[in-house]
C-alpha cells in the first residue's frame, strides 16, 4: 500500500498477487533492485560441462549402458535463519541414496535451481549453508545462482561466494569448506548447460531484480543452445524465477516467460521441460503448446528454507488439483500437484522414452523423524510425444 501526501511517498506493503481480484500465475512485478553485472565466465564458450568429467567412470559407463539417468532436483536451499528443515531435506535426500544403492534408481547429482545460500550469498555462510548440511550427500552438487545468491554485500562483489564455489577454474578444496571432505565444483560460468548421455540441462541465471532480468550475451546463449544440443534428448532449462506460479507470495515471472518464449521461437525449439525454484514450495504446473504437446514447468523451492509459501486460495479454501488456470494469452496452464506445508525433494529419472518424477515430503521439524520421506506427486511424461502417461499408481 502506498499513501501520497504532498512530496511524501509512504510504502506499507506489497499487495499479494491472489489479493488483486483474479488469480495470476505469472505477473510483472514492480522492479526492487537492479540488475548486477555478470562476473567473468572460468571457462570457455559455449560453457557446457560434460558430466563424465565429474562422476567415476564405471558410473558414467553405467549410466550410459542401462540407458537410465537418475537426479535429485532442489531449490532454495539456505536454512540461514532455522537450520532444522535444511538438514531434514538434506537426511532425506541421503536415505534416498541409500535405499537406491546398487540399482539404476542411484541418484548421480543433486541440481540445485538457486538461492543456495541467504540472504547476501556470503562466502562466511557457505559452510552452515552449504558444506556442513551436505557433508555426507554422495554426489556432485550442481546449481545456477539466485536472487539471494547475487545480491552481495560490500565489500564482496555480486556472486563471489557461488563462483568460488560453483565456479572453480579447478576441483579444490575451499577454506569456507573447513572439516567438509567436498571440493568446489567446476561449472564453466553461471549460465552454462549439463551435457550427460540421456538429457541436458541448459542452466540460466535471472539475475536479482523481481521477476527476473536476463539480458545479452546470456539470451544470444540460450538461443544457440537451443539450436545446436541435439534432440536424441531431452532438453530442460533450469532457472531460479519460475515462469508459472499459483502461490500467493511471488506468483510466476512475465519477464522469464517473455525471455523463455522469444528464445524457444527463435530457436525453433521448446525446452521439453522447465525448473525453477524462487516460490518456497512444490509445484507441477504443464502447459499446452502448439501441436498439443505439453510441457511441464516444475518449481522446486521447498529446499530447506524455513518460510514456505502457500498456494493461492479460492474464497478462503484451498485449491484442489487439477486447477486450469488462463495464462492471459490464451494459454492454458494446469495446476497438475502441489505441496506447500512440507518441505522436500524432487528425484527425476530419465530415460530415452520417459522423464519420471517423484516428489517426496519430508516430516515437520515437530513431526517423529522416524516418519520419514513421503511420496506426494509421481509422473511419467513422454518427452517425445509432449504427453504424460496415465498413473497407474
Amino acid at each position: 500500500m502506498t499513501i501520497v501526501k504532498g512530496n511524501n511517498r509512504h510504502v506499507f506493503a506489497r499487495q499479494r498477487p491472489s489479493h488483486a481480484g483474479r488469480h495470476p500465475i505469472h505477473v510483472k512485478p514492480e522492479r526492487d533492485t537492479h540488475f548486477r553485472d555478470l562476473p567473468l565466465p572460468t571457462g570457455a564458450e559455449p560453457y557446457r560441462l560434460d558430466l563424465r568429467e565429474i562422476i567415476a567412470p564405471d558410473r558414467y559407463k553405467d549410466i550410459s549402458q542401462k540407458k537410465k539417468l537418475t537426479f535429485h532436483l532442489n531449490g532454495d536451499m539456505g536454512g540461514i535463519v532455522y537450520a532444522v528443515p535444511q538438514e531434514l531435506v538434506a537426511k532425506g535426500m541421503e536415505e534416498d541414496f541409500s535405499t537406491q544403492a546398487g540399482t539404476d534408481n542411484s541418484p548421480a547429482f543433486l541440481y540445485i535451481t538457486g538461492d543456495c545460500v541467504y540472504f547476501n550469498g556470503a562466502v562466511t555462510e557457505y559452510y552452515k549453508q552449504f558444506y556442513q548440511p551436505y557433508e555426507f550427500y554422495e554426489g556432485p552438487i550442481f546449481a545456477v545462482p539466485g536472487n539471494h545468491d547475487g545480491e552481495n554485500i560490500p565489500p564482496q562483489t555480486s556472486l563471489d561466494g557461488f563462483m568460488r564455489n560453483f565456479c572453480a577454474p579447478h576441483a579444490v578444496k575451499m577454506p569456507e569448506s573447513q572439516d567438509s571432505h567436498r571440493t568446489a565444483m567446476v561449472q564453466p560460468n553461471l549460465y552454462w548447460t549439463l551435457v550427460t548421455p540421456l538429457v541436458n540441462i541448459v542452466g540460466l541465471y535471472s539475475n536479482v531484480p523481481a521477476g527476473g532480468d536476463v539480458r545479452p550475451p546470456q539470451t544470444e546463449w540460450l538461443v544457440n543452445e537451443l539450436k545446436t544440443l541435439p534432440r536424441a534428448v531431452p532438453l530442460l532449462v533450469a532457472l531460479h524465477h519460475p515462469v508459472y506460479s499459483a502461490d500467493s507470495h511471488h506468483s510466476g515471472s512475465t519477464y522469464m516467460k517473455e525471455v523463455l518464449e522469444a528464445a524457444a521461437q527463435e530457436a525453433g525449439r521448446h525446452p521439453e521441460m522447465v525448473l525453477a525454484g524462487h516460490v518456497h514450495n512444490y509445484q507441477r504446473l504443464t502447459k499446452a503448446i502448439d501441436g498439443g504437446r505439453k510441457v511441464p514447468y516444475l518449481v522446486t523451492g521447498a529446499g530447506g528454507y524455513h518460510n514456505l509459501h502457500q498456494i493461492m486460495k479460492v474464497s478462503g479454501e484451498r485449491m484442489i488439483p487439477p486447477v486450469l488456470f488462463d495464462d492471459k494469452e490464451d494459454d492454458p496452464v494446469t495446476l497438475e500437484s502441489y505441496s506447500d506445508d512440507h518441505h522436500g525433494f524432487l528425484r527425476m529419472e530419465v530415460t530415452p522414452e520417459l522423464i519420471t518424477g517423484r516428489y517426496y515430503e519430508v516430516p515437520r521439524p515437530q513431526e517423529p523423524y522416524s516418519k520419514g520421506s513421503h511420496l506426494l506427486d509421481y509422473f511419467e511424461f513422454d518427452w517425445r510425444n509432449g504427453r504424460y502417461v496415465p498413473n497407474n499408481l
